[in-house]
Order: C-alpha cells, then structure tokens, then sequence
C-alpha cells in the first residue's frame, strides 16, 4: 500500500483518559505487543451483518428450541471474512514490519506482534504508561487510524491499549450501618445463606436432571481455582465433582491468590454451576482482564469445536461508558453468533445499582449485559422458610452492600422480543430509548447467599455473578430434558415463557423502582424452572 495513502478512523476506536489514572512515561519503543485485528464478516458469505439480523428474527418468530440452528461448522463457512481481505489486512501488517502471529478468516481474526513503536506507527496511535492504584497499564486516547482502503475491512483493532476493562460482579457478605434515611435495607447479618442447589430447588429447578450431556463455559479474567477446593466442596454437598477443564485464551492462566481476589468470582462461578448442573462439564477461559482478552476468550468458546459448550456464563463487566464502540460491537457480534448456533450466553448485571460504580449522577447500564443477544441476569434478596420462598424483592443492600445493576442502554437500541416489555425511557436527562436490562433476575444479596469454598475458606459470597451460573446451570437442565439446546432464549421469555416467571414487585436500584411487569431492576422477574420447561415442551411439539 502506498506509504502516503489517506489515512482513515476505525469507527468506534476511541479511546477516552482513564479516570484518575496517572501518566507516568513513554511505552519503550522496543517492548513487544500483541494485537488482534478484526475483520469484518464476507459480505457474501452469507452472515454479514444484514444476514445475521434476519436469522435472529426467525429464531425470534420460532422460539426455543422450535429454532433453526447452525453449527460450528457452518458458522465458520458462513460467518468468516473474505480472504482476500484478510490477505490485505496481513500485507498491511508486513509493510510495517509485524509478524503475523495468526490468521483465521472462519473467525475474522488476524493476530500481529511487533514492537511499540512499529504498532504506532501502523495504526497511528501513541502509547502511553500509566499508573492507577497499584496497577500499571499501557494506554492510549483518541483514535486508530489505517489506511482508507482497509477503514471498511478492519473492525476493530484490540491490544495497543491494556487498560483493565472489567470488574468481576461478586460481593463478598460485609455488614454496613443502617442508612438513616430509609433509602436501603442494609444488610447487617446474614439472614440465611443457601447452597446453590438449596437455591435452585427454591426456584423450581428441573429436579429430575443433572445436566449430563452439556457444556457450560465460565468466562475468567482473572484469579483462579484450586481442585483441593473444588473435591472438598462438593464431597460437602454430597454432590459429583465436576469435570472442570481450562482453557487458555491471549496468555491467561489459573493463578491463584486469595479468596478476596477474584478468585472469589472463579470459584463462585464453579460451584454454583457445578451444583446446579452437577452432570455437566465446565470448562474455564482464562484471558486477561483486556477488551482483547475478553473478546478473544467469548469468541473461542462460541467457535471452540472441541469442547462445544452450549451455555457460555460471564461475571465480568463494566459500565458502557468504558468501553470503545469497537469492543462492543465485536463482543455483541460474537453473542449474536453464539445464538445463531444455539448457544445460550448468561451475564451478570452488576453489583452497584443504576449508578454501576461510575459517580457522575447518572444511570449506567453495564457491558456486556446490554447486549440484546445475551439474557442479562439481575438481582434479588430472598427470605425463606423451610423449603419455600416468603419473601424476595430487588437486591439493595445500600452503597457498601451492594445493589442489582440494571437501566437502559446508551448504546444498543430495543431489540424486537422487547417491544410490549413497557421498558421505560432512561432516567438520564433525553430520556432515551434503547435495550433494557435485566431480563431476569435471581438470588444475588450477600444476605442471602451462596455458602461457597474459596482458597480454603468457607464464605458467603453474594451478586449478580452467583445468578449468571446459576441460569447457565438451569439452561443446562432444559437442554438435557429437551434434548435439543434452547439457545437464545430471551424471545420465548418475553413471550410465552412469561407464564413461568415470577414477578419480583418491591424495592429500587437507585435511579429506577421495582414494580408490576418488566422493570431495570429485576427485568421480568425470576424463572420458575420446572414451568419454563412446560413452555419450552409445549412449543417443541407445537
């Protein structure tokens, strides 16, 4: 390509200063960088974007597992990118002296390595170091530009920035003060913690299956897990040990460090989907905690032919406002092609109420449960007696306890299985229109929560990262019953499948109240396991 050539933005690639983070030099011009470029889909092949919103509406207008899904294979056919523009993206790539790593149009993705100061100069950034508490990063601000011709071919360019993208969405039990002002129920003892089978079973969970058969991913950012910890807690449920297999994505790997950690969220995720699902196998993505690393790990397990999971689990996530419109889009794409081949992606919503941790006085949706092709999984607080629920409203425990995320998208507009939801306008000022989320929601309060094992410990950990397993485990459930994946199931839930959850009308998360119908605190409410099954019966012999 020519080295004068107009040089064009990759739309959606800029990136903002790190709020409160400090400048403290130059990138060394010689430290070495890996990048994936994105590449967008062949518009011939068939799943270009045009092509993946019309499948998603038959899979809409035939729900559950009545839906018509592809496989991996065909996916990767359809799906992939042009390789003749895969081949430009890698001469670009050698013009400026970056080794390519990888290439693999089936998942659009190309993989470079260079130094510093090669990669700035390829995609007319300048890399910085930075410093935020006891963490150091590489950053940068503003855009990535590449020359003209390759603007509509390259997506995304993700690694020349690794900022920490997300938080994990757990919280452990910790008592706070009762707030003067009435605003909160604080949560100032534990009121009783559940096993997450004594959970499942409060919701009428699918009791005569055990997930054999399915897959359950679990997303990971960070931390790790210890198979000491794991043989003990479930010999303490008296429950089969899981099968648990890891999977490295970008460099990430099983390190553990102490239960405060997120290791906390590791193993939370482990035991509660291994409880609930305990015939299920669960494999671990470990990536760093990067947009790279994160979208590099969700698109590995949606195109993973080797170990096939049918439900993907995320308690990771961040306000959309951290987030570049480039990371976003490729992330949602990813989910949408998890739908197209029948896999169903849970994702917590947050633990920090409408605000989602940000503090400007605004309401925050949280990434990526925003997307409109993931069931995004809120929170509530549960008392129970015996073996029954006698009371359960919106998870809000105060600042420091914690509170179920939810709002409406500043990002994503209503999707279609949304449209006689009454999601409301967002309460920030405009009073946009867009996705609203959560879609469901479940025991989350850390006053309620889930008796776990963590690096030795016995603990109560609560949030909405406990409720994005526990889901994947009913799914897992569903599919074995069914014999057949239910896939994308948020268009069954806000039609039919509404017989079989259970409105949750009580409490706020900040700037939205809870009530009758659709809310951004609960979403719909929570599922009754047994009567979602019913609803996906009776549709599969419709």
């Amino acid at each position: 390509m020519p080295a004068n050539e107009p040089r064009t933005a990759i739309e959606g690639s800029t990136r903002a200063p790190v709020d409160s983070a400090r400048e403290i030099g130059p990138v060394a011009p010689d430290a070495r960088i890996e990048v994936t470029i994105r590449v967008r889909p062949d518009p011939a092949g068939g799943l270009a974007e045009a092509g993946i919103r019309a499948l998603l509406r038959s899979a809409a207008s035939e729900p559950g597992v009545r839906a018509s899904y592809l496989t991996r294979a065909q996916l990767r056919t359809a799906g992939g990118a042009d390789s003749r523009e895969v081949g430009m993206v890698e001469d670009f790539a050698r013009e400026h002296g970056l080794a390519v790593l990888e290439s693999d149009p089936a998942e659009r993705r190309v993989v470079v390595a260079g130094t510093a100061a090669r990669l700035s100069a390829a995609f007319g950034v300048t890399l910085r170091r930075y410093e935020l508490g006891d963490q150091t990063f590489r950053g940068r601000t503003g855009e990535i530009t590449v020359p003209g011709q390759l603007a509509p071919i390259i997506t995304g360019v993700f690694g020349l920035d690794d900022r920490p993208q997300a938080q994990p969405h757990f919280r452990l039990f910790e008592p706070e003060p009762a707030d003067t002002q009435g605003a909160f129920r604080p949560a100032t003892e534990v009121e009783r913690s559940f096993t997450p089978a004594q959970v499942a079973h409060l919701y009428d969970f699918v009791a005569d299956a055990d997930g054999s058969g399915e897959t359950i991913a679990l997303i990971e950012l960070g931390g790790g897990l210890r198979a000491a910890d794991i043989s003990a807690y479930f010999d303490g449920l008296g429950s089969p040990v899981p099968t648990v297999t890891i999977v490295s994505v970008d460099g990430g790997r099983n390190e553990p460090t102490t239960a405060d950690s997120a290791d906390g969220e590791v193993m939370l995720d482990i035991e509660v989907a291994g409880a609930v699902a305990p015939g299920a196998r669960i494999v671990v993505y470990f990536a760093p905690n990067t947009d790279r690393g994160f979208l590099d790990a969700i698109s590995r397990a949606v195109h993973d032919s080797v170990n096939r999971p049918s439900i993907i689990s995320i308690s990771w996530g961040g306000p959309e406002s951290a987030w570049t419109g480039q990371a976003m889009a490729a992330m949602d794409q990813a989910f949408a092609e998890a739908a197209l081949v029948g896999v169903t992606v849970t994702c917590a919503s947050g633990d920090n109420g409408s605000d989602d941790r940000v503090g400007d006085g605004r309401a925050h949706a949280d990434f990526p449960a925003s997307s409109p092709h993931v069931l995004a999984c809120g929170g509530t607080r549960i008392t129970a007696s015996g073996v029954a629920i006698t009371a359960e409203r919106t998870w809000n425990d105060g600042a420091q306890g914690g509170a179920s995320g939810g709002g409406v998208s500043d990002v994503f507009d209503p999707p279609p299985y949304q449209a006689t939801a009454g999601v409301p306008p967002s309460a920030n000022p405009g009073g946009r229109r867009g996705r609203g989320l959560p879609d469901v929601a479940g025991d989350a309060s850390p006053a309620s929560g889930y008796a776990v094992r963590v690096d030795g410990r016995d603990m109560v950990i609560g949030g909405t990262s406990a409720v994005a397993p526990l889901y994947a485990g009913l799914v897992a459930l569903l599919n074995q019953k069914l014999g057949r994946p239910v896939g994308f199931l948020n268009p069954t839930l806000y039609g039919a499948g509404r017989t079989a959850i259970r409105d949750i009308t009580e409490g706020d998360n900040g700037a939205y109240r809870t009530g009758v119908g659709w809310d951004a605190c609960t979403g719909l409410g929570r599922i009754d396991g047994a009567a979602l099954l019913a609803v996906l019966e009776r549709s599969s012999t419709a």
